[in-house]
């Protein structure tokens, strides 16, 4: 809920990493040398559009050489994520979908430099093509194990996949390398938070307001997952916090409310027991009730035999004569 989309922040944090790349990328030994140069000059100055037709030129002096596209990819990336910051979107994905054939060109012509499955991850990871980013960051590891920008996007990767127990293991073992790369611990807690340990997530948030005390990001986030432990009364105070440095944040003035609210539920007496209701007392069967059919007929048949016998007893007996005189 408070998470950005990880190729927001990979492209906040990682917007030097083209132009190092193309800055370090050495002449290619024939033609093209000098458009390369120029567009190295030209992506420096964040020119980008005008870096790739440089690179072009270049290329087309001499199609073998994989540094060319590897630049051009470069630079139309950067272009990419420059028209993403401006809301076009469209300019945007024209731009992804040049660097991704280029990248693949890359990969085509040194299918053994690290490098190449480095870019083209990284930039699947920006377009949200989690397995198959994966899939080239590891590769790039496997071919050199201390890369440290393969290993911190394929971290995002597996944000992405929700494999939160590897984007903690990737994201570890880069923030021992780089103890002091910060969105690290951020995209670490996340991964925590998703794997329900929320007191590490909690934590790696601690340390990220250590060391910024201001950051309204870490401290909404902080909030946030104190909410999901459970504990309001930790997270009312960070949401407060946050909302004095930005009152008009109503996402997070709605969840001060939320934890308030849980916490005075929490916090609520409980109800008073309620008073057992009396048993009421059976009601005693009329005379007429408890005298069963069963019964009625046993006596009617008892009644029939006592006529039978006493006809039998007194048949045949002269009649008595009266004393009268006629």
């Amino acid at each position: 809920m408070l998470n950005k989309q990880i190729i927001t922040i990979a492209t906040a944090s990682f917007l030097w990493l083209a132009a190092v790349h193309i800055a370090l990328a050495k002449k290619p030994a024939a033609g093209g040398g000098n458009h390369m140069q120029r567009g190295i000059e030209l992506a420096q100055q964040k020119h980008f559009d005008e870096a790739a037709a440089e690179f072009t030129k270049a290329i087309e002096a001499n199609s073998k050489d994989p540094r060319g596209y590897a630049n051009r990819g470069t630079a139309y990336r950067q272009g990419a994520r420059a028209a993403a910051a401006a809301g076009d979107s469209e300019g945007a994905s024209t731009r992804y979908q040049s660097a991704m054939a280029d990248f693949a060109k890359y990969v085509e012509l040194a299918p053994k430099d690290a490098s190449a499955y480095v870019e083209r991850g990284e930039t699947e990871v920006e377009l949200k093509q989690y397995d198959a980013a994966l899939a080239d960051l590891t590769k790039a590891l496997e071919m050199k194990p201390d890369d440290l920008t393969a290993l911190k996007f394929r971290g995002f990767a597996e944000l992405g996949l929700s494999q939160w127990d590897k984007a903690v293991a990737d994201f570890t073992a880069f923030i021992q390398k780089k103890p002091d790369d910060l969105q690290s611990y951020d995209r670490r807690a996340l991964a925590y938070r998703g794997m329900k340990n929320y007191d590490a997530a909690i934590a790696d948030y601690t340390f990220l307001l250590s060391k910024n005390p201001n950051d309204t990001e870490a401290m909404t986030k902080r909030g946030y997952t104190y909410s999901l432990a459970l504990q309001y009364e930790n997270a009312i105070p960070d949401y407060q916090a946050a909302l004095k440095v930005n009152p008009q944040d109503n996402d997070t003035f709605q969840r001060l409310q939320y934890a308030q609210s849980m916490l005075a539920k929490k916090n609520a007496s409980p109800p008073p027991a309620a008073s057992p209701s009396p048993t009421p007392t059976p009601e005693k069967p009329s005379l007429l009730k408890s005298i069963s059919p069963l019964y009625i007929g046993i006596g009617i048949v008892v009644l029939i035999v006592i006529a039978v016998i006493v006809r039998l007893l007194t048949r045949g007996k002269p009649e008595g004569t009266s004393s009268m005189i006629r």
